[in-house]
Order: C-alpha cells, then structure tokens, then sequence
C-alpha cells in the first residue's frame, strides 16, 4: 500500500526512514530561510513545497494531491485549517477515497485560568469524548479542533488530532545533524528564556498549577503509532472524528517544582544567586508572555487513547527535570528566545 503524505510544518522533529507504505512524502515549510533547507530535505526523499500558512490556495492544492495530511505549524489558524480541509474534500470528491487528516493541537485546549494559584481536579481522559465536547469553543485551539471534527462528520475526511502537552528536550537525528529545524520546543525555553532574562527563576502565581509533559522523541513516536496504526486498521482502539484525540503526556509536573529545579540550575551556572523561584509581576508577565495566561494554568490528563494504540513513552517527570541543565547551556549558546504567543 502506498500512500502520498503531506506534511505541514514549521520545523521537522523525525522523518520515518522506512519507505515502504509511501510512495511520496511533501513538506510545506513555513519560513523564510526555507529555500535552503528545502534542497536539504530533498536528500532525505521529501519532496518539499515553499509557502507559508497565509497561502491559502497552495494549501487547497497541496492538501488536494495528498492520501494523508499530517499538520504541525499552527494550531490556531483556522483559515489554514480550512483551506487544507477544502483540498482534503477535493480529493475525496475525485478519487472516492477518503484521506486522512492528523492535526496537531496542545493540551492547552484543557487549560484553566488559575494564575497559578491552586491545582485542578479535573482530569480529561482522551477515551472519553464526551467529556472532550464539554470544551467551550472559547477555549484556545478549540475552534480549529472543532472545525476539523466536524468535516469528519461530513463523511470526507477521517481526522485525528494529536495534543502534544508541555515538550522538553532537544531533538536529534539526521535533520537536526544536517541542520535543518529547531531543537527546542516552547513552553519550556520561554521560562527559560524569561528567567535568565530577570536573572532569577520565575513562577506564575504561586507555582501551584498542574501541567503534563512529555519529551519531544516519545512525543514524535507518537505521530508514527497513530500513522502505522491508520495503516494498519485493525487496533480497536483506533478512533476518528470525537473518538480521534490522542493526548501527548507521561509524566505531570507542578510549575513550582519546574521552577525550583530551573533556579537550581541558573545557580549551577552563575545566572543567579538563589534557587527559590519568585512569581513574575504583572509587568513581567506581560512582557514575557503577552496577554496569555497560560503559565499558570492547569492542564491534566490520562493518555488511555494513546496507550491503546501502542504508545509507550520512555520518559518521566525526572527526566524533564534532567533536561533544564542542557536547555539553559543551549538558549546562552543560540540566544533562542521563543514567544509564548507561538502556542
């Protein structure tokens, strides 16, 4: 069986080197310096498209050529999301085949607004759509999510949507060796990133909300059990449309003691002189992260769907901890400085 993928991307976290069930895989890259490192992608047999995620027709298009499209560059952008869908129902219309389409969306979409100062005790489990619906639309990412199990109602495309939680880590391979995408992720360098700004580990709040994580090699595992389990059709536990939410977590981690080992840290390094984290101001808040309030926020999980398929991530709360040594050496060695306006 062969298979003709999109995939649209900012960065490319792992390529499957196993050719066998695809025929053709595109990448649509976002950026600007993308020129150069499509012809570096071509070395690895993807055939890559230039544009960017206001392109709406080339998306149409791009997503029209495609069996399976497979999305990673923003969560929030509705209109790209539909464009893609109108390429996906092109396809369906003129060769009676339905595509699949996999999305990738952030357990952000089951964030509170707690500023940091108490823990949830609401925990959404990915096997339970109906507690998934009870999502307002209100709710970050949640409208692209919902436009997306929607057109799978329609009968034209069968979706899944992958939420990735808090990921750490730095990625490696045979791109990030040829230099070809970022090693880092988000949430993780942004605190990072801020602290080593101010000098001193910082909190929301009082550090007491609750997040998931999961380190970025377990978290690209997952996109390969969901796309070999579609292959395969034959697991149970593999669902589509409400039942396609396949949460990215292994491990949970209050912010306080996220920032207590990263004050730890920025001590080890000389980049301050006490570990005890302090809560951001208002004024840092806002110019650290903008209007969000999504530091301090809960997210809680269980990640049954995703078990269910075949996923076993390796890694654990501890290793997140581990992982805050060489984050902080490589955002002084790049001067990366993420947004949380990206989530």
């Amino acid at each position: 069986m062969f298979y003709n993928i999109l995939v649209s991307v900012r960065r490319i976290e792992k390529v499957r080197e196993n050719k066998r069930k695809y025929e053709r895989v595109t990448t649509r890259a976002e950026k600007a310096e993308s020129s150069e490192k499509a012809e570096k992608l071509k070395k690895f047999g993807v055939e890559p498209i230039l544009g960017s995620l206001s392109d709406l027709q080339l998306l149409e298009d791009s997503a029209a050529n495609a069996d399976v499209v497979v999305a990673m560059a923003n969560c929030d952008d509705l209109r790209g999301a539909e464009a893609t869908l109108r390429g996906i129902k092109r396809r369906f219309e003129q060769t009676g085949k339905v595509p699949v389409f996999i999305n990738t969306s952030g357990t952000g979409v089951l964030s509170d607004n707690s500023g940091g100062l108490k823990a949830t005790e609401t925990i959404y489990d990915d096997l339970n759509p109906d507690q998934i619906e009870t999502l307002p639309i209100t709710q970050i990412h949640r409208p692209v999510d919902l436009a997306i199990v929607n057109a799978d109602k329609e009968g034209y495309v069968k979706t899944c949507i992958i939420l990735p939680s808090t990921v750490y880590g730095l990625s490696s391979g045979r791109l990030v060796d040829a230099e070809i995408h970022n090693r880092q992720s988000i949430q993780v360098p942004s605190l990072i990133s801020a602290s080593l700004d101010r000098g001193h580990a910082g909190m929301a709040g009082e550090g007491k909300n609750s997040w998931p994580n999961v380190e970025i090699h377990d978290q690209a595992d997952l996109y390969l059990k969901l796309y070999d389990a579609i292959v395969d059709g034959k697991n149970p536990a593999l669902g589509h449309s409400r039942e396609g939410f396949y949460f990215g977590a292994s491990g949970e981690h209050l912010l306080y003691d996220l920032s207590l080992h990263l004050g730890a840290v920025l001590v080890e390094l000389g980049k301050a002189t006490e570990k005890e984290p302090t809560s951001f101001t208002k004024e840092e808040m806002a110019k650290y992260f903008g209007s969000l309030d999504f530091l301090g926020s809960n997210s809680r999980c269980v990640v049954n769907r995703s078990k269910a398929i075949g996923w076993a991530p390796k890694k654990t709360t501890k290793d997140l901890f581990a992982s805050l040594k060489p984050g902080v050496e490589m955002i002084l060695k790049t001067g990366y400085s993420p947004s949380f306006y990206l989530l």
